[in-house]
């Protein structure tokens, strides 16, 4: 219905029910919401506002809960691994545990002294140091009838390696098998006579004489010793001067030979004790020998100054002495525990083959205590592994 307003206007009542809200002011003419119409939109708008945090809250509910769910995830599977982890060591340690303990018996077999076991199956076998099979040598027949020697040069330009100790074993081993042998002591420090009980400084005649003055025979200067069938020729400082005096010489090197051409027929063998160098004294030997001894240490050093004494050898060969031969090589110093000393003779035997001899000296204390009383080894320990070995060496000796 149309309503009057003062001011003679009449308005038309809102038929919607948006215009059901609202009334029109009598005063000013303006259109005023109703009391009643004001709430129920406000009802709606605090119902939507009501449930929308609700609905934001439930939203949010597993966005929160799905990152707790993959770190416990996460957290379980980092202690699966850890756990693998602290497992893998246990089952690793005692293999671990168990290479040592294996290799510990090996490692305290040197030090007790024992002999590997390979070298021990070896000598059931046989089988002697140089690896090759030890032959059994006869025993050498007593001669009826004495000389020409076969001179041999016991000789190796490195000291200490058993050129002495070996000279006068082996001389005293061949006079035990009925052989008449003669040391020649070629060394200036004497060595060869002191190892004989003999003081050289005592002398007033020695091999200096026998080289230097005509009229000084060999017979003159030679000593017995107290083995039976062992005799010497000494020396002393004195022959160093010959070296010196021999350089004005005619046919200087072939000195030695001719001062034992007036005795080589008494003897069967004689040993020239050379001294450890390559000077005109070890060439008087070589020219005067028929064969060389060379003794050589188990030891890297004399390995090396065996090959460089092979080529003095060939050249002496070529221009002084056709007939001078390698009698051998003798090992000395073995032991058999060290795998230095296995290693150094496998070379020699390497290089050398049949020439190395089959007998070999062992290292033992005896050797220095017969230099001190002044007699072999073969008087002083006779029943000794070092007696036993320089018996064997003049058998196989002997038996080439």
């Amino acid at each position: 219905m149309p309503a009057s307003s003062p001011g003679g206007r009449t308005t038309r009542a809102a038929a919607s029910p948006r215009a059901a809200g609202r009334t029109v002011s009598a005063t000013g003419g303006r259109t005023v919401a109703a009391p009643g119409a004001a709430k129920a939109p406000a009802k709606k708008a605090a119902q939507a506002a009501a449930k929308a945090p609700a609905r934001k809250t439930t939203a949010q509910a597993p966005a929160r809960t799905a990152p707790a769910a993959k770190a416990a995830v996460k957290k379980a599977s980092v202690a699966r691994k850890a756990a693998v982890a602290k497992k893998a060591p246990a089952t690793k340690a005692p293999v671990a545990k168990k290479a040592p303990a294996a290799k510990a018996p090996v490692a305290t077999k040197a030090p007790a002294g024992t002999i590997p076991s390979s070298l021990a199956r070896g000598r059931a076998a046989g089988v002697g140091p140089t690896g090759r099979v030890t032959p059994t040598f006869p025993e050498p027949k007593r001669l009826r009838k004495h000389g020409p020697a076969r001179i041999l040069a016991v000789c190796n330009q490195k000291g200490g390696v058993g050129k002495t100790t070996s000279t006068i074993n082996l001389g005293a081993a061949l006079a035990e098998y009925g052989r008449k042998v003669l040391l020649v002591d070629f060394d200036p420090q004497g060595a060869l006579s002191v190892g004989l009980g003999i003081n050289p400084l005592a002398l007033e005649q020695t091999v200096h004489n026998l080289l230097m003055e005509p009229g000084v025979r060999a017979e003159d200067i030679l000593l017995r010793t107290d083995v039976p069938g062992l005799d010497l020729l000494p020396a002393n400082i004195d022959l160093s001067a010959a070296e010196v005096q021999l350089v004005n010489e005619v046919a200087r090197e072939q000195t030695l030979a001719r001062a034992l051409a007036t005795v080589s027929d008494d003897y069967d063998v004689i040993l020239v004790d050379c001294q450890p160098s390559l000077g005109l004294l070890t060439i008087n030997a070589l020219t005067a020998a028929d064969g060389v001894i060379i003794p050589s240490e188990c030891e890297f050093f004399a390995l090396r100054g065996v090959a460089l004494l092979i080529q003095t050898i060939e050249k002496i060969r070529e221009r002084l002495n056709p007939d001078l031969e390698l009698e051998g090589i003798l090992a000395t110093m073995y032991d058999s525990r060290t795998l230095h000393g296995r290693e150094v003779l496998a070379r020699v035997v390497e290089a050398f083959g049949d020439k190395v001899f089959h007998t070999v000296i062992n290292r033992t204390v005896r050797f220095p205590e017969t230099t001190v009383a002044g007699e072999p080894i073969t008087t002083y320990a006779s029943s000794s592994g070092g007696a036993h070995a320089y018996r064997e060496l003049a058998k196989e000796l002997l038996a080439r």
